[in-house]
């Protein structure tokens, strides 16, 4: 039973770490995350062009 418990524990941490990050993300992109819009991570739209 102990050992159920602590993973238990540890799922619930790694669910709050991973709800977190998910909204740290949401927070610093500024743009609103929408369901079926893909995610722009790399590279911004009005970055200059190098090639």
């Amino acid at each position: 039973m102990k050992r159920v418990a602590t993973w238990a524990f540890y799922a619930i941490g790694a669910l709050a770490i991973a709800y977190l990050a998910l909204y740290a993300y949401a927070m610093f992109s500024g743009e609103p995350i929408v369901p079926d819009d893909p995610i722009h991570i790399f590279r911004r739209p009005d970055a200059p062009s190098y090639s």
